[in-house]
């Protein structure tokens, strides 16, 4: 997809440099990755920006067919702890809602940001998200979303295995939907 230079100047503000725009349709969504996050993600059921907390995945496909535009970050992040790994993440996180503001005030209104992760805005979530403390700014994940991360940034020229070593650079991938 063409290069977006008015969103990119907001982009670069936020120093997310490694970033490619895509077209909707280029997102891989699959039944798949619900049944992962059902059998295998600690966070399922537990926190309130989660399944099954979001959308079907008939209706993932429907949200992303809305729009024309969206973009993919990529971010490169050394080993961590669990504690480091989820402190870096909240920020990422909330960067990610500062960016979709930004877009959003740029007269962009559908912008709408899909963290990395679970949220970890909060130190502690709740279940259900009719209780969210934070419910303003809590987005799912990409994969919360059913977005085949794996198969989507690898469509898009990525790089991406599998880790095998805990010791490896880990790769992750927010997407900000635009238009």
């Amino acid at each position: 997809m063409e290069p977006y230079p008015p969103l990119e100047t907001i982009l670069q503000r936020y120093a997310f440099t490694d970033f490619r725009w895509l077209d909707p349709a280029d997102l891989v969504v699959a039944e798949w990755v619900r049944m992962k996050c059902r059998f295998g993600c600690p966070h399922y059921g537990r926190a309130a920006a989660c399944p099954p907390n979001t959308p079907e995945v008939e209706a993932c496909r429907r949200f992303f067919a809305e729009y024309a535009r969206g973009l993919i970050v990529h971010f490169e992040v050394p080993p961590l702890s669990d504690e480091a790994r989820h402190a870096w993440s909240a920020r990422t996180n909330r960067t990610l809602v500062d960016l979709e503001r930004d877009v959003f005030l740029a007269g962009y209104p559908r912008a709408f940001a899909l963290f990395t992760d679970a949220c970890h805005l909060c130190e502690t979530c709740v279940p259900e998200r009719t209780a969210c403390r934070e419910p303003a700014s809590a987005r799912p994940s990409a994969t919360g979303m059913a977005v085949d991360v794996f198969g989507t940034a690898r469509r898009l020229g990525y790089a991406i295995d599998v880790l095998t070593e805990p010791a490896a650079p880990a790769n992750y991938f927010a997407f900000l939907m635009v238009d």
